[in-house]
């Protein structure tokens, strides 16, 4: 009886690994040749969505994944790549807001507030692409955050006829950054999970127009 449980526990283990990779694959080679991290190379588009996360990690200190998407960002709207921004994140309570936080902080980086727009609930990264194109009615957008995380972003845009590309902020690779990837690769799997049910943004609303 054991031999039989664990033989089915390292079949089970085998299925995993396989589905990781296999999802990890496809959504990488789906992005091949659309992320760049030389400003010069990189393509223009009219909006750069950069997505969101908190600007402080849980002990207090600076979050470098946030501070690396605000340079990124200021770096392709100094090039002339975008004309404007698009920051979409968690305003989950009136305790946490992620767009205000950015936009804040954009500024002060010398970025004018008038390029700049919010999307309160880009809850998750499906929401944010959903948002961007049935929302904000963007056909194609520059995806600014970490290399792993855009590959995730263009999958999905491609995926709702939206023409995503993603300029690369720095990346982590403190003890922090691999606890991330590590995340990343169960975020992946959960993409296809999310399109197999035809999982749909938490919220919708009335159309808004950039520019």
């Amino acid at each position: 009886m054991l031999k039989k449980i664990l033989k089915i526990l390292g079949l089970l283990f085998i299925l995993l690994v396989f589905v990781i990779f296999t999802c990890n694959i496809i959504i990488s080679n789906t992005a091949d040749g659309k992320t760049f991290t030389d400003i010069s190379s990189t393509p223009k588009n009219r909006v750069g969505l950069v997505l969101g996360t908190s600007n402080k990690l849980t002990n207090g200190s600076p979050n470098p994944y946030y501070t690396y998407r605000i340079n990124a960002t200021k770096a392709l709207y100094n090039a002339r790549k975008i004309e404007f921004i698009l920051v979409s994140g968690d305003n989950g309570s009136i305790y946490y807001n992620e767009p205000d936080t950015f936009k804040k902080d954009l500024i002060k980086a010398g970025i004018p507030e008038r390029a700049i727009f919010l999307d309160y609930a880009g809850f998750r990264t499906l929401d944010s692409m959903f948002r961007a194109k049935f929302i904000f009615g963007l056909n194609n957008v520059t995806v600014i955050s970490q290399k792993f995380h855009n590959e995730r972003a263009i999958y999905i845009a491609k995926q709702k006829g939206l023409n995503a590309i993603g300029f690369n902020a720095q990346d982590v690779s403190t003890s922090q950054g691999i606890k991330v990837q590590l995340r990343e690769y169960l975020a992946r799997v959960k993409v296809f999970i999310d399109m197999l049910l035809n999982t749909q943004p938490k919220f919708y609303g009335t159309t808004i127009e950039i520019k």
